[in-house]
């Protein structure tokens, strides 16, 4: 089951849950944190099973006809099993209803971390297409990749 969350409590705590047993996506500290912390004012899904919260996606505006998948995690034990997809598509539906007409996603370029691999093809099945690499953001050791999907 997908939700919205509206709480900046229970949208914290549920990044933080998430994004801890992630360590392999999210193992830089600063990083994990700054992602908790801004999700509490960003759009906020999350995806429920057994009464439990095993996922989520954070949605924040880029540009006037642009939002951003800012951070989506998925418990390793769900992968695969559609909740990822129904989170993209949920979020799909609400930017589109609030007027966006492009979404994008930042993830590590294909081919420089296995884990990373399996992430982009999750996107790119999803509907997202390549736009560019910018080396700048992340370093060169984590070119950043840019994909984008109309809306």
């Amino acid at each position: 089951m997908i939700e919205q969350i509206k709480d900046a409590e229970i949208k914290r705590t549920v990044a933080r849950n998430v994004l801890e047993a992630l360590h392999d996506w999210f193992e830089v500290d600063e990083s994990r944190e700054q992602y908790i912390r801004e999700s509490a004012d960003q759009i906020f899904l999350a995806a429920k099973e057994n009464d439990a919260y095993v996922g989520f996606l954070c949605l924040k505006q880029t540009g006037n006809a642009t939002v951003e998948l800012a951070v989506m995690g998925v418990l390793k034990e769900y992968h695969r099993s559609g909740l990822g997809r129904q989170l993209v598509q949920e979020a799909e539906r609400i930017a589109k209803e609030a007027g966006y007409a492009f979404m994008q996603v930042k993830t590590v370029r294909m081919g420089v971390y296995e884990d990373y691999d399996r992430t982009n093809l999750f996107y790119i099945s999803c509907g997202f297409l390549e736009l560019e690499v910018i080396e700048a953001i992340w370093g060169a050791e984590n070119p950043c990749q840019i994909y984008i999907k109309s809306l």
